[in-house]
C-alpha cells in the first residue's frame, strides 16, 4: 500500500477543507461548479482505462462465485440499502438517494487492494472486475428509477443525458484509446508508461472533483453540519450485513477461506466515483445527494481496512 492508498480518507477531508474554505469567496462559490463534471470525466476515463475489458469471459470460468457476486451485488445490496435508508433516512430523502446510489455500484478498483491485505484470491476477485463494471453501468439508471423514482421525483431524460454524458463519453474514450494507442506508441507504452501513474491522476481528479463541489454547495454542510452523521448508522449496518451475508454464503458453498475472503470484499466495497458524477449531473439542485457520496467512503474506507484485518483473524483462527 503505498502513501496515496495508506491516507486516501486524509487526502479526502483535506480536500473537502479546502473546498470548504474556497466556497466562501462567492467568486470561487459561482464557477467552481463548472469544474466539477470535467474533473470527473477525468478520473473515470483512467479508471475506465485499466479495465481489462478483453476479459470479460474470464468472470463467467467460476460460475458460482460470478454468480453469487453478481447476485448479492445487484439484487440483495439494492434491496437492503433501499430498506435501510426506509428505517434510517426517510425523514431526509437527498441523504436516501445519496445512499442508494452509493450502496448499488460495486467497486472496480480499490477492493482489490483490500482483498491483497486480507490474502483472499485477487486473481479470482479481478476476473469479475468488467462483469461489474459493466452491469452497474447497465442498471444504474434502472435502479434510481425503481428505489430513488419513489422517492422523489427523477426525470428520466435528464438522468439520461447524465449517464450518456459522464458515463458513456468516457467509457467510449477509453476503448478507442485503448485500440488507437497501441497501434501508434505500442502495447508496452500503456502499460509501462501510463497504467503506473493513472492511479496518482485518477486520485488527483477526484480530489479536485471533491474541494470543485464543496467551494460550490458546502454551504449547505456548513448550515447543517450535523445531517451527515445520519448515514452512519445505516452505513455501518448495511457493511456487517453484507459481511456477514458473504460469510455465511461462502462457508455454505464450500469456498475456501481466500474466496470467502474475495466474495466478502467484492460485495463489501463501493464505486463512489461514478456514482458522484451521475449525481452531480443527474440532480444539480439537491447538494446533499452528492455530499452523501463523499462521505460515505470517509466512513467505508476505514471499515475496509477493519474487516481485512478481520478476515485475516478468521483465517488464523481456521488453520
Amino acid at each position: 500500500m503505498n502513501f496515496v492508498e495508506k491516507y486516501q480518507s486524509v487526502f479526502i477531508l483535506i480536500s473537502v477543507s479546502i473546498g470548504l474554505i474556497l466556497g466562501q469567496n462567492t467568486l470561487a462559490r459561482n464557477y467552481a461548479s463548472l469544474f466539477i463534471v470535467p474533473f470527473l470525466m477525468v478520473m473515470l476515463f483512467g479508471i475506465f482505462l485499466q479495465v481489462p475489458l478483453g476479459q470479460l469471459k474470464n468472470s463467467f470460468k467460476n460460475w458460482k462465485f460470478a454468480g453469487v457476486s453478481a447476485s448479492i451485488n445487484f439484487i440483495f445490496n439494492p434491496t437492503l440499502a433501499f430498506f435501510l435508508g426506509f428505517l434510517f433516512l426517510s425523514d431526509t430523502p437527498a441523504l436516501w438517494i445519496g445512499f442508494i446510489m452509493l450502496m448499488v455500484t460495486p467497486c472496480t478498483d480499490w477492493y482489490l487492494l483490500f482483498t491483497g491485505i486480507a490474502r483472499g484470491n485477487v486473481p479470482l476477485s479481478a476476473s469479475i472486475l468488467p462483469m461489474n463494471l459493466i452491469l452497474q453501468l447497465l442498471l444504474l439508471p434502472i435502479y434510481l428509477l425503481l428505489f430513488a423514482g419513489n422517492i422523489a421525483t427523477i426525470n428520466p431524460t435528464l438522468l439520461m443525458e447524465s449517464v450518456v454524458l459522464v458515463l458513456l463519453i468516457p467509457f467510449i474514450a477509453s476503448l478507442v484509446s485503448k485500440t488507437v494507442v497501441p497501434g501508434i506508441k505500442g502495447e508496452y507504452w500503456l502499460q509501462e508508461k501510463i497504467f503506473p501513474n493513472l492511479d496518482h491522476v485518477q486520485f488527483l481528479f477526484l480530489n479536485l472533483a471533491i474541494i470543485s463541489m464543496f467551494a460550490s454547495q458546502g454551504e449547505q454542510l456548513v448550515q447543517n453540519p450535523l445531517i451527515l452523521l445520519k448515514l452512519i448508522t445505516p452505513v455501518l449496518l448495511f457493511f456487517v450485513i453484507v459481511f456477514v451475508v458473504g460469510q455465511i454464503v461462502g462457508r455454505y458453498l464450500g469456498f475456501s477461506y481466500q474466496d470467502t475472503a474475495s466474495l466478502n470484499l467484492t460485495t463489501l466495497a463501493r464505486n463512489s466515483p461514478i456514482v458522484l458524477a451521475i449525481a452531480l449531473t443527474a440532480f444539480p439542485e439537491e447538494p446533499l445527494i452528492a455530499l452523501a457520496l463523499v462521505i460515505g467512503p470517509l466512513i467505508e474506507l476505514p471499515v475496509l481496512g477493519i474487516i481485512s484485518h478481520t478476515l485475516l483473524w478468521i483465517r488464523k483462527s481456521v488453520s
